[in-house]
């Protein structure tokens, strides 16, 4: 039953924008529209427009609101370690909000946060003396792979150790009697062994991209540490 409107906190951008991300984190970016955020915050709908003009503001809230939980890489540590930081919590943020994944590949919802975090990140990359050319192809490089991790990791049908040494199993047994043979080795291997967690598999991936970057390894960092044992905190 709805609150009586004394009862209720004032009616504010940031209070219609929380709301309308805890609906997408529900049940997609589809399933925001100005009625379901209103009946979410016990309001009219006719309400939210005082605040916001139309659905398009809230959507370009919402994916603002995703950039505003990720840590910035600071300008005075070490980068490379100030990298992973922000990509590791980058990929927190949107493993939390992966409906976010096909707005921010649009372009098209570039809010005040959004351009604070890149402009953070090209500073970094600028610093260690990288072209404004090629940070601008880093800046895509990185974005792009914890992206497409974070898509990958939820369109996986199995994400535990123990499931992925099964479906290994698996499918080593249906490659038998068919001349695949390296696909076979591979998930032959998979299958005898535990399979790496995925954030092992992130860690390795951004690593290779920082070294092909130029980035040596972090300030007493151990270059076969698991996540979080470098001062990366992959939780």
């Amino acid at each position: 039953m709805p609150s009586h409107p004394s009862d209720r906190p004032p009616l504010t951008p940031e209070r219609i924008i929380d709301a309308a991300v805890a609906v997408a984190d529900h049940g997609g970016v589809a399933a925001v529209s100005m009625r379901k955020v209103a009946d979410r915050l016990g309001v009219e709908a006719m309400a939210l427009y005082y605040h916001l003009p139309n659905k398009v503001a809230i959507v370009d809230g919402i994916v603002d609101a995703v950039f505003a939980e990720i840590d910035l890489p600071g300008a005075d540590g070490d980068r490379r370690a100030e990298l992973e930081r922000h990509y590791w919590s980058m990929r927190r943020a949107l493993s939390r909000h992966s409906w976010v994944l096909g707005l921010i590949e649009s372009g098209d919802h570039v809010g005040p946060r959004r351009i604070r975090r890149h402009d953070a990140v090209l500073g970094i990359l600028l610093g260690a003396g990288l072209s404004p050319g090629d940070a601008v192809l880093a800046v895509s490089v990185l974005d792009s792979y914890v992206s497409g991790f974070v898509l990958h990791e939820k369109q996986q049908r199995v994400s535990a150790p123990a499931e992925i040494g099964q479906a290994a199993a698996d499918l080593a047994g249906e490659l038998r009697d068919v001349d695949l043979p390296h696909l076979r080795a591979v998930a032959e291997a998979l299958s005898a062994g535990p399979a790496p967690p995925h954030d092992l598999a992130f860690a390795h991936g951004l690593r290779v991209i920082l070294d092909g970057l130029g980035f040596g390894q972090a300030d007493g960092a151990d270059a076969d540490a698991l996540p979080g044992e470098a001062g990366v905190d992959p939780a």
